[in-house]
């Protein structure tokens, strides 16, 4: 596979092809690891983990610099990738002496349940965040006790590649940690097919999660889902409206608007909407686009001259496009920032679009904004901004998304759960109960001897 720099359209490296025997093999070796790793006491597999952060955190630099050349991320935001992962991993080390189970009260005994890692566990991970979406399933699933395979999205392999490397020379035994690059069709089909994979984290589109979900049904396989998003950013009358509009471009341009969590629809109060929309245009035009190595670049291009179509096909030339920014002239697979006026119906008011493009929606009153807010197929994020605190209560259980954010745009913190409604996905990762979501709970029942009286 040719790795393409998304910013330069040039070659950067070239990764080999996992075959279906090479999964195999991968998966043998896992199984083997596994048990020695599931053996060792929790203090010293914390122990490995936190040389294993100890070690990216040395690599920081190397590891931003691989995810600007193969995702074509700005600097900034490819440093702050690189640090979760090693934050992932030193949360996840502190949760494996914290994994304790319970003692239940019966009669005629003692009853406890033990959390039992569950085996080998694949990772498929996306492109648009290579390295931390890799860490969440990755860094919980090792502290749980288990192997780990991780199969890269086609595109974005060499910093997977390189946090295995690390691992490896931080200590992790062989074969605990591997890393499968490969096509979908061809290593994610044979992963998660394999019988001695106990599950499967995704974290990709609807489609493929759907099918991913289908094929571990033959063997009750555990899943858990990262998929789509079309979260609503919901601006009351009431709100700090020039705050809300000054946020606004983050929230749907962040990562070139490659990001389930984007609010890339925003519902705007009628009384309020004219002037909301004054105040966002200056906000999308300065957000700064260009070179990622630039420390000052905010947004870069987007991973693929077919995804820029894809992108594209949303916004066809005749659009009412209320916002449009700039994007560097030459190569890269740029694209504009986008903002459209329209109706909850409208094409991109209903699919995710995956990139810089947002939809401006006008809304009554509350009841009004709810129903928008929840008229879709996808319940992943959103944010509510107002300075009534009941409103922001009422919305924020009202609105079917496993992720809110009331006047922020803040969805991911590795310390808080993360997960979606409806079509968004299954499970739930990060948070307390990361580690737990790698394992099985087994219960056990010691009876007591009656005490025999003596006469």
């Amino acid at each position: 596979m040719d790795i393409v720099n998304p910013a330069t359209e040039e070659v950067v490296a070239t990764v080999p092809d996992t075959t279906r025997e090479e999964v195999d093999a991968a998966v043998a070796r896992a199984v083997k690891a596994q048990t020695a790793w599931a053996a060792l006491p929790p203090g010293d597999r914390a122990r490995h983990l936190r040389r294993f952060a100890d070690a990216v955190d040395a690599h920081l630099e190397e590891l931003a610099a691989l995810e600007v050349r193969e995702a074509g991320h700005p600097i900034g935001n490819a440093r702050w990738e690189a640090g979760n992962a090693r934050d992932l991993l030193e949360y996840a080390a502190a949760g494996i002496e914290r994994l304790s189970g319970s003692q239940i009260p019966v009669a005629g005994g003692l009853d406890v349940t033990f959390h039992e890692p569950l085996g080998v566990v694949a990772v498929i991970a996306p492109w648009n965040f290579p390295m931390p979406i890799a860490a969440w399933g990755f860094a919980p699933a090792l502290a749980a006790g288990n192997a780990v395979l991780l199969k890269p999205a086609e595109t974005t392999p060499l910093t997977a590649l390189r946090l295995a490397g690390l691992g490896l020379e931080a200590g992790l035994p062989e074969g605990l940690f591997q890393v499968l690059p490969g096509a979908g069709p061809v290593a994610g089909d044979a992963l998660v097919g394999h019988r001695d994979v106990a599950k499967v984290v995704f974290t990709g589109s609807t489609a493929v999660g759907k099918q991913i979900m289908a094929k571990c049904a033959a063997d009750v396989k555990r899943v858990t889902l990262e998929l789509g998003g079309k979260s609503p950013n919901i601006v009351f009358a009431d709100a700090d409206v020039e705050r809300a509009a000054a946020a606004a471009p983050g929230s749907f341009l962040d990562n070139t608007g490659q990001d389930c969590c984007a609010r890339s629809r925003i519902l705007v109060q009628r009384s309020v909407y004219d002037r909301f929309m004054e105040l966002l245009e200056p906000a999308v035009k300065s957000f700064v686009v260009g070179d990622p190595t630039d420390p000052a670049t905010q947004m870069g291009p987007l991973i693929s001259a077919a995804h820029r179509e894809r992108v594209r096909s949303y916004v066809p030339e005749s659009a009412p496009a209320a916002i449009r920014g700039e994007v560097p002239a030459g190569k890269g697979f740029w694209y504009p920032a986008t903002v459209l006026e329209g109706g909850p119906r409208d094409r991109a008011a209903v699919e995710e679009v995956f990139g810089p493009v947002a939809v401006v929606i006008p809304f009554e009153d509350e009841a009004e904004a709810v129903r928008i807010a929840n008229a879709t197929d996808y319940g992943l994020s959103g944010s509510v901004w107002t300075r009534d605190v009941s409103r922001a209560l009422r919305v924020s259980r009202a609105v079917a998304a496993g992720n809110l954010s009331v006047n922020s745009h803040s969805s991911v913190r590795y310390w808080t759960p993360f997960g979606g409604f409806k079509q968004s996905g299954l499970g739930r990762e990060l948070g307390p109960g990361a580690l737990s979501a790698f394992t099985e709970t087994k219960n056990v029942f010691i009876a007591i001897d009656p005490v025999e009286e003596s006469k």
